[in-house]
Parts: structure tokens; sequence; C-alpha cells
């Protein structure tokens, strides 16, 4: 589904990204780790075309991503959802209105929104606060609103970007049910983060990234090498 051939990307003379090389499988579930600035979050905004590589060739499902024009990008995006460690939400819009937003701005049938969305907020749990606002909310329902915006227009892959970074230990737990229930009815999903006790827990897959290269890439795997 997504492949890196020797990609990098250089900012003002700074490598951020050296050489990487890697294919991520459809209905995979990837951990991406290292330390701050080791290249994850250029890595996520190149799969979404944020970004374009400084040299290499990236493919997401089986087109390229250097070669797209800038009109193409919309539809690459579609295919792709998007949750962050800080939510996003806008904050004067409901739960249900903040998920509907995301089918409006790809030209949705009100009839499709009306339908898709309270099916979605209720896969997330969220059925009895579709009419609150997220200052209503608890972080760990804000960031299930956010990936119930993510998911209603059924992308084939899902980003997260530390959606755990700004929550508990019991209601991270509870995200990562979400994702991984997400993942188990087919959906791709790319997990970036710094949290060790979860990625040790699950022994998924692990891409590590360190000074922008890619220097483990595990099935089964844990945070950090063992030693």
């Amino acid at each position: 589904m997504i492949q890196f051939f020797n990609v990098s990307k250089i900012y003002n003379g700074v490598r951020a990204l050296a050489g990487a090389t890697l294919q991520i499988e459809r209905g995979e579930f990837v951990f991406l780790v290292g330390p701050s600035g080791a290249g994850k979050t250029t890595l996520l905004k190149m799969i979404l075309r944020e970004e374009a590589p400084t040299r290499g060739q990236i493919y997401v499902s089986g087109r390229s991503i250097a070669r797209m024009k800038h009109g193409e990008i919309p539809t690459l995006r579609r295919q792709i959802g998007m949750v962050f460690q800080d939510f996003r939400l806008l904050p004067e819009r409901t739960a249900y209105e903040n998920v509907a937003f995301a089918m409006q701005v790809i030209g949705s049938r009100p009839a499709e929104i009306r339908r898709r969305v309270p099916e979605v907020l209720g896969q997330m749990g969220l059925a009895e606060a579709a009419d609150m606002f997220p200052r209503q909310l608890s972080g760990g329902q804000q960031q299930r609103v956010a990936i119930a915006r993510a998911l209603v227009n059924k992308p084939a892959l899902l980003i997260a970007d530390e959606p755990t970074g700004n929550l508990d230990r019991d209601t991270a737990w509870e995200i990562i049910n979400c994702l991984q229930e997400i993942n188990s009815q087919g959906t791709t999903v790319i997990m970036a983060t710094h949290a060790r006790e979860i990625v040790d827990a699950l022994r998924q897959r692990v891409i590590a990234l360190e000074n922008g290269r890619v220097v483990r890439d595990e099935h089964q795997g844990a945070y950090a090498n063992a030693t």
C-alpha cells in the first residue's frame, strides 16, 4: 500500500530523512518510533503529500507522490484519515458537527451525512455525546471524536500522530483499543508514538527512526532493541 524507495528530505540544508526504504502492506498496524527530531513527522507528511521528497520515490496505493499533480492531492487525502495529539476539533461545533464537517468538505450528500455520522459516533461509543461541544468532553472523548472524524469517509489508511500523548494511561489504552478495532476491520493504521508501554505490550510491527534513517524494522517488535 505504501512504498518508500531511498527517500531523503532536506530542509534548508538540514537532513530530516535520509535514504528511507520501507513497504507497508494493506491492513497492517505499524508503530513508528524514535526520538524527537528523528524524522517521524516528516515521513507522515510525505505520505499525505504535505511535503515532497528531495530524492527518492514514494508510492501510495500504486500512485507516485513525487509525480502527483497539485489537483490530485485532495483525492489522495480522501483515502487517508488523520488523528493528531491535540485533537484539532472545531471548538464551536458539536461532536456531530465536527464529524459531519469532514464529509461536507468533500461534497457528501446531506442524506449520507445524516446516515453516516451517527453510525461512526456510535462505533466510537459517542452516541450520547453527539450534541456536546469539545469543551464539554473529556480528553479521551475528544480524541474519539477526532478518530470518528478521521474514519467517517471510510479511508483505507489511518495515520495517528502521537494520539495518546495528551491522555492519561487508562484513557490512552481506550484509544489504542479503538485503533486496534479499526485495524481489525481492514484499515491500515500507522501510529507515531513515544508510548513505550503500549508498543511493548502490543508487539505489532515497529519501524524505528534515528537521525532521519530507518534503523530498525521488526514484526512483533518492541519500542527498543532488547538488551
